[in-house]
């Protein structure tokens, strides 16, 4: 037997970075535009019922959006809504 077989492997995962609210949100509003869906209604949708299939798969946008939770999602946009104003 080699002293290969004996020694443990280390395994690290490749972390991913973390993508901001905002950066999903832009994303995905582009991708269900460039699908011809409204954005706005796809994700209020999405942020009311938590179905994803409001969400396009375009783009990965189905998946990259369910990274976060809606309150998240919700956070977000009045955050900016309130900057705007403030603006």
């Amino acid at each position: 037997m080699s002293d290969k077989m004996n020694e443990t492997t280390k395994f690290e995962a490749v972390k991913e970075t973390p993508i901001e609210p905002r950066e999903i949100l832009l994303s995905v509003f582009d991708s269900l535009e460039e699908k011809g869906y409204n954005p706005i209604n796809q994700i209020i949708g999405y942020i009311l019922s938590g179905d994803p299939t409001y969400i396009t798969s375009h783009n990965n946008a189905r998946s990259l959006i369910r990274k976060i939770e809606r309150d998240e999602l919700l956070e977000e946009i009045l955050r900016a809504y309130l900057k705007s104003k403030k603006d």
